[in-house]
């Protein structure tokens, strides 16, 4: 198969799960294109970007300026050098007769310069969070033949972008995508609220290479410290004031502990002034971003993982988040919040607790519980690592994308692709496979 992946930023080290994505695809023998709106640091990122050369792989797409007469103005000069290349294809672009508004405001044509030189014919077109579906429907409506449209929510697309933009901010696309993948069924009701058919929407989990994640039992030895770890963005949605309150609560009963932060975003400045204020300095660091292998190292010194995520004054919300997938591989007990797709990963009581959001308190609760049962920790680690391997494994979620694939290219009356949440007690939400409407 021949399938274009559509990204916002890429290479990006905080969307590994894109990354698994395209690999695993590589490695199943198909041929996988990358169109970014932003090209990365390719020096600073996954050691799989290099090992696959993905650069070689990865298309910039033109920036659509917001300002019309600017984006007149711009296009003239891309269309003065691109066009000659490709003049079927720019002419498509800008025939308002077959695809009106796309075409009049441009956004096909600036489209179809990303085209000019690539790949004419696509399979499947996979939009990486439905913020890219627009975008997506352009390169349907220019390829020929037309490929299939899939669209996958993953967090912020179907939690703070429909909050900005209001119910109606996907509604052009209901009728011409595919198919559409959530990544947790928190996601996938979301989805179903803005008008999608049920039976073009399923949960297909973000997962993770197992193998790269040791499992160790966590136990404490006599006199050790208590070691406590968080890796994340440090941004609103993950809720990292309330766990450094609940850190420093514990710290007055329970002295002999360390509270390791990683990670970097916006909020560095005000968590740093927090510990100051809370006199946490000594035990609660903020580290700052670490590749892959240093959060390795750093976790496996650990004894629990607290994830505290919140929903945003923005409204953004996180699906089963991966460092909790990482953690939980690597044996050890986590504390989390009932809060998006994360009781979809954690089960409480039984591979780690879960609390409400935005409660210090009760964080501090079941903190100091974990604290004062450290014979409880084994049985929690192998119950998350058994959870992740069921359910998360890199290799079984990558067969059954190309399942998805393969079922939505094959004639409409063939059954869908089982539905991987099923043995979560989602079994009801296996669809059928229904293509949209043909692009006329």
């Amino acid at each position: 198969m021949r399938i274009a992946f559509l990204v916002a930023d890429f290479p990006c080290l905080s969307e590994t799960f894109v990354l698994n994505q395209v690999t695993g695809l590589i490695d199943r023998g198909h041929q996988v294109d990358i169109y970014t709106n932003r090209v990365g640091n390719w020096a600073v990122s996954h050691p799989d970007v290099s090992r696959y050369r993905l650069w070689e792989r990865t298309y910039p797409m033109p920036e659509v300026p917001q300002n019309y007469l600017w984006r007149l103005v711009q296009g003239i000069g891309l269309g003065l050098r691109a066009g000659w290349r490709a003049p079927g294809l720019i002419a498509r672009s800008l025939n308002p007769f077959v695809h009106g508004e796309q075409a009049l405001n441009l956004w096909l044509f600036y489209t179809a310069v990303a085209l000019v030189g690539r790949p004419q014919s696509y399979d499947i077109i996979h939009c990486q969070f439905g913020t890219q579906g627009y975008r997506g429907l352009a390169f349907k409506r220019l390829l020929r033949p037309a490929p299939r449209l899939l669209l996958m929510f993953r967090g912020f697309d179907i939690s703070r972008y429909v909050q900005e933009g209001g119910d109606r901010v996907y509604r052009q696309l209901v009728r011409h995508v595919d198919y559409c993948l959530a990544n947790c069924d928190f996601f996938r009701q979301r989805v179903l609220a803005l008008g999608w058919p049920s039976d073009r929407v399923a949960v297909h989990f973000s997962g993770l290479d197992i193998n790269k994640f040791t499992f160790r039992p966590r136990e404490l030895e006599p006199g050790q410290p208590v070691r406590i770890a968080t890796t994340g963005r440090l941004v609103e949605k993950k809720g990292l004031e309330f766990a450094i309150r609940a850190v420093a609560q514990q710290a007055q009963r329970y002295p002999n502990l360390t509270y390791t932060i990683i990670g970097d975003g916006p909020l560095r400045s005000a968590l740093q002034q927090l510990i100051v204020e809370l006199r946490a300095e000594s035990y609660i660091e903020l580290v700052g971003w670490k590749n892959e292998a240093e959060i390795v190292e750093i976790l496996d010194t650990c004894h629990l993982f607290v994830a505290p995520s919140i929903t945003a004054a923005d409204g953004n919300q996180d699906a089963p988040i991966n460092v909790l997938k990482e953690a939980m591989a690597m044996g050890l007990p986590v504390l989390s919040t009932d809060h998006g797709g994360i009781p979809e990963l954690v089960e409480d009581g039984v591979s780690g607790f879960l609390v409400p959001e935005r409660d210090a308190n009760a964080l501090a609760e079941r903190l100091g519980y974990l604290i004062d049962h450290p014979e409880i920790w084994p049985d929690l680690g192998m119950a998350g690592r058994r959870f992740v391997e069921r359910h998360f494994d890199m290799q079984m979620l990558n067969d059954r994308l190309v399942q998805v694939y393969d079922r939505l290219l094959a004639p409409a009356n063939r059954s869908g692709p089982h539905n991987e949440s099923a043995s979560l007690a989602h079994a009801s939400l296996t669809p059928s496979m229904r293509p949209a409407s043909a692009e006329k």
